[in-house]
């Protein structure tokens, strides 16, 4: 696993961007910190691949668990809870053994599970989106600690990124087919949402919103699928650093190391010509900096 470095240019200040594992993912997504291992974990969504990465020793692995997987995170008991092909699922970590739990899609082939995450009570949260984007096939879901779902939103396109304030009394919501950030009232105790509203909205010349994360200053980072970065937005959507990045399909990023001072990044090669990718050798790398602020560590599945 090598590293290399290139520096690239915010609105403020340069930041070095190390690209920590060169791998191609087709659709590298969802990372997430495990603080507890110092490890970080991620999925390559097509190609049915849940990765961890050890930076201290250099040691990455893979699992596939055999079919697509939009998102996971760790669970209290051990393993990971997944956004699979269909609904939810366990994965046991040495093997890749997949039980799923609730088929949530199952009767909508044309429907997949996408990004997702765990909220401050341990409920995981994922959205759906159709393979041929038809708008409006999607969802929101949330699972819940003892196993049940909820259909939360309805008349989605592309779910995507989620996040909640430092406060836990907002959360965020990416419909990356609307080209911005929504936000909820949210109530933590019944994970309820109320009074969606417009945050961000993005110019689509900068790319379509993706994944993103919140750092502990309750500013929101966004990545931009077409738009070599990612962008941070002030809690009331204003615009503050731009960190440009050499891959174009930017799909997520999470905040990780001993400090949670790294921002790791992911990327996608995906349907990328040849030309493209000679362009952008590094497209589907996992990417690193560090801008300058800290996150928050995400939350495990309680159930």
């Amino acid at each position: 696993m090598g590293v290399r470095k290139a520096v690239t240019q915010s609105r403020t200040a340069p930041f070095e961007v190390e690209v920590v594992v060169d791998g191609h993912d087709e659709v590298g997504e969802g990372p997430v910190w495990l603080g507890s291992e110092q490890q970080l974990i991620w999925v390559d969504i097509t190609r049915n691949l849940i990765h961890r990465l050890a930076p201290i020793a250099h040691r990455k692995e893979s699992i596939d668990i055999g079919q697509h997987v939009g998102a996971v995170a760790p669970r209290v008991t051990g393993g990971f809870v997944a956004a699979v092909q269909h609904g939810f699922g366990f994965v046991d970590a040495p093997t890749g053994r997949l039980e799923i739990i609730a088929d949530v899609e199952a009767d909508n082939p044309g429907n997949r599970m996408n990004d997702g995450k765990c909220d401050s009570a341990g409920r995981f949260w994922a959205g759906t989106m159709a393979f041929d984007l038809t708008p409006g096939a999607g969802a929101l879901y949330r699972l819940n600690t003892d196993h049940s779902v909820v259909k939360v939103l309805e008349d989605v396109t592309l779910s995507n990124g989620l996040g909640w304030s430092p406060d836990d009394t907002s959360m965020y919501f990416i419909d990356s087919a609307t080209n911005g950030v929504d936000v909820f009232d949210y109530e933590p105790d019944s994970g309820e949402l109320r009074n969606r509203r417009r945050l961000i909205d993005i110019p689509q010349e900068l790319g379509m919103p993706d994944g993103m994360t919140v750092d502990s200053e309750g500013f929101l980072w966004v990545a931009l699928w077409g738009g070599w970065s990612v962008r941070r937005y002030a809690p009331d959507g204003t615009p503050d650093t731009v960190i440009e990045l050499p891959a174009s399909k930017i799909t997520s990023c999470a905040f990780g190391g001993e400090d949670l001072s790294e921002l790791y990044v992911t990327s996608a090669a995906y349907e990328l010509s040849e030309q493209e990718l000679r362009r952008q050798p590094s497209a589907g790398a996992l990417f690193r900096c560090q801008p300058g602020t800290t996150g928050i560590l995400a939350h495990s599945f309680e159930g």
